[in-house]
């Protein structure tokens, strides 16, 4: 028996900046909010990340060529994509689904899809900094992507086309120029892209920000409340009691392959694989670079705050392994000595590693589940999930109060995986 304290409108789990943002995006559509997290807030992906909010990432990893790159990254433990050689078959029909992504008409369908999500997200983040007083560092400085090999970035120019028709302008400096502007980079810049429209927040104040407005509005916040099952209902069992709501949103990142004993195997819980990032922060050196760069041979991120500095990114496929790499790990500091010329801080606070969520057409999840009505889903968005989020959370809570969606949900259906 659930008690009438216990019920909620709508019952969300998972706790990080999709869960929290779709928690808050409901609640101002006047729906009363439940969230449950197994572990703390934030305590994913949403944790150690790089905090960057890009319309400039919309180009999907699942490009052309981008298996023949894998491949050839195989056997290179600090590659920036890595694959362990392992038995896992469920990755690897993942991966045969990502494969047939990999041509131009995917790779453009999945860059519009994903820009509409990152261009309406980075202008509703900033409007709810403002209007709820988000201390979170919020910088709008923009991106610079650091090349220091001239084949590359003229080679990189070949997406500016792309870039713009999704509506993100990039402004090419050559390298002595940009060497002139900016005394953290270490000679040798063959040019850099600018992104004037991208945008920054120091991730995990943004996502303790988020959850204090919430608490404050009495949305309520379960921690180390793990999911235990699901029936029709709602009825949700948790490691906490029983909880009941007439609408259940799964938030649940990478772990969202895991429910599969609960909301049954179908196609759209197999599209979703783990994709390990790791991070490292550092107190702030000397001198940083004015904005957040990208080292964009090796694709490692830095960020910079009020007292931390961050190297950050990689993607390795090696399912839930919980072991830190210290190849991987090392891989990012090396990448900052090519670059910078203090490539770290003069302390180490934290290495980290989380789990995105990647799906296979590189395109998030987001909307009603088929066959199963009050269960819905805001997964699946990779490497930019920070900057997804408040579309994301927005779109859904259209979709689930039957108002106006603000962007068209239509390319992030939740049944387009049979």
């Amino acid at each position: 028996m659930v008690s009438s304290t216990n019920h909620s409108d709508v019952l969300i789990v998972g706790a990080g900046v999709i869960g929290l943002s779709t928690a808050l995006a409901l609640h101002l559509e006047g729906r009363s909010v439940r969230v449950i997290e197994a572990r703390t807030i934030g305590s994913g992906s949403s944790h150690g990340n790089c905090g960057t909010i890009t319309p400039s990432h919309a180009p999907p990893l699942a490009a052309p060529g981008m298996i023949a790159r894998a491949l050839g990254w195989s056997l290179q433990r600090d590659a920036p994509l890595y694959i362990p050689p392992r038995f896992d078959p469920a990755l690897w029909r993942w991966l045969f689904s990502f494969a047939r992504h990999c041509n131009t008409a995917d790779w453009h369908h999945a860059a519009l899809a994903k820009s509409a999500l990152l261009n309406h997200s980075r202008g509703a983040l900033g409007e709810w900094v403002r209007a709820f007083s988000l201390q979170c560092e919020f910088m709008e400085t923009g991106e610079d992507y650091v090349f220091r090999d001239v084949h590359a970035f003229v080679h990189e120019q070949d997406e500016i086309a792309l870039l713009n028709e999704c509506g993100v302008n990039v402004e090419v400096i050559d390298g002595l120029t940009y060497e002139a502007s900016e005394p953290a980079l270490r000679k040798g810049v063959a040019g850099v892209l600018r992104f004037r429209g991208d945008a920054s927040v120091r991730p995990d104040v943004y996502v303790s920000e988020l959850a204090r407005v919430l608490r404050e509005r009495g949305v309520v916040i379960e921690e180390n409340c793990s999911l235990e099952g699901l029936s029709s209902g709602w009825s949700v069992a948790t490691s906490r009691g029983t909880f009941s709501a007439s609408d259940v949103v799964l938030c649940t990142g990478a772990w969202t392959p895991k429910l599969r004993s609960m909301v049954g195997s179908a196609a759209w819980t197999r599209a979703i694989q783990p994709g390990k990032g790791y991070s490292r922060t550092y107190t702030r050196p000397a001198i940083v670079p004015s904005r957040p760069i990208v080292l964009r041979e090796r694709t490692v991120c830095v960020s910079m705050w009020g007292d931390r500095f961050r190297l950050g990114s990689t993607m390795e496929f090696s399912g839930f392994d919980e072991s830190l790499n210290r190849v991987r790990l090392d891989a990012l500091v090396t990448a900052a000595h090519e670059y910078l010329y203090y490539p770290h801080g003069p302390e180490l606070l934290e290495e980290w590693f989380g789990w995105r969520p990647m799906s296979s057409d590189d395109i998030p999840l987001i909307g009603a589940v088929p066959g199963q009505p009050g269960l819905w889903v805001n997964a699946g968005h990779g490497m930019m999930g920070m900057s997804m989020s408040t579309a994301s959370a927005q779109m859904l809570a259209a979709l689930m109060t039957g108002s106006e969606p603000p962007v068209d949900p239509t390319a992030y259906s939740v049944g387009r995986f049979k």
